[in-house]
């Protein structure tokens, strides 16, 4: 046989090399119910909303039983004090000093009567109770709240100016000095303070609300100062009335006539001690930090 003749045989093809690893397990697949919540979107709004719900259910939980009745005895307190001050010295004028006029030749005094009733009502009565708002209003927004706080400074100005008018024409009438005293000392430096107080608050607080953003970091600097302020001139304005109360009394005529002591006199006192009571809650409730205003309903802008 011819070795020429046969074919060659055909090259094979190269065995294909396998990757000998192991194969990897196929991945557990978890239930749905299994499967994490997906990822929720909490905006800037919601986050404060739940930030001021949650401070107010604290502050209800820290108010217990012993605070309310704390709170509810200062404000009774303040209040009967505020009103039974003016009280005291409208019955004072009406029972023991004739009553009240204006420009009558035949008794004077009775012009002069305005001075004590208008004085206590617009320094005592409604600034104290402007001041009083912040712990009574606890539940109501701090817009509103400034606003009465403005309303009841305002209703004081025209009881304080016809008040310092009736005893400058009465002074004049009798020809006495003004301003010899140390009770008319600590009235005008009583009634500046009061008339800086009134304008510096309603330009700060309620006119600069237009700017609300802008104006917060100076607002908010200004508080303490003028709470402060607010304080100081409530606090003269007692000392004012007390000195006045204790110089009329010794200027009465016959005033201290006998070993009994007269009647007007003991109102007088009773008068004087409702004013140093009102010094002494004032400043309690002013500076017990529990007591202090906490908005419970904040005003939040709606986002766009």
């Amino acid at each position: 046989m011819d070795t020429n003749s046969v074919s060659p045989m055909p090259e094979l093809a190269p065995i294909a090399e396998f990757d000998k690893t192991p194969p990897t397990p196929p991945e557990e697949t978890l239930p749905i119910d299994d499967l994490p919540p997906p990822p929720t979107t909490v905006t800037v709004h919601e986050e404060k909303l739940k930030e001021e719900e949650h401070r107010h259910y604290e502050e209800q939980e820290e108010w217990g039983c012993g605070n309310w009745m704390e709170y509810t005895f200062v404000v009774i307190v303040a209040c009967i004090l505020l009103l039974g001050s003016v009280g005291l010295t409208i019955f004072w004028v009406m029972s023991y000093r004739g009553g009240f006029g204006w420009r009558d030749a035949n008794n004077p005094e009775k012009q002069f009567n305005l001075h004590p009733v208008l004085m206590v009502a617009g320094f005592i009565t409604f600034s104290g109770f402007s001041i009083l708002l912040y712990r009574i209003c606890r539940c109501c927004r701090r817009i509103y709240v400034k606003l009465l706080h403005t309303v009841f400074h305002a209703l004081a100005i025209p009881c304080v100016a016809i008040g310092f008018i009736a005893v400058l024409e009465y002074h004049k009438y009798r020809n006495i000095p003004n301003f010899y005293s140390l009770h008319s000392w600590l009235g005008f430096v009583t009634m500046g303070l009061f008339a800086i107080q009134f304008v510096v608050g309603f330009f700060s607080f309620l006119i600069l609300l237009c700017c609300q953003s802008a104006t917060s970091a100076f607002r908010a600097a200004l508080v303490p100062i003028h709470a402060s302020f607010g304080l100081t001139t409530f606090m003269l304005a007692i000392a004012t009335c007390l000195t006045g109360l204790t110089e009329k009394v010794f200027t009465m005529p016959g005033g201290f006539g006998g070993s009994k002591l007269p009647n007007d006199i003991i109102v007088v006192n009773v008068l004087g001690m409702s004013l140093v009571g009102l010094a002494v809650v004032f400043n309690y409730s002013l500076r017990k930090e529990e007591l202090r205003y906490r908005a419970h309903l904040p005003v939040i802008e709606e986002p766009m």
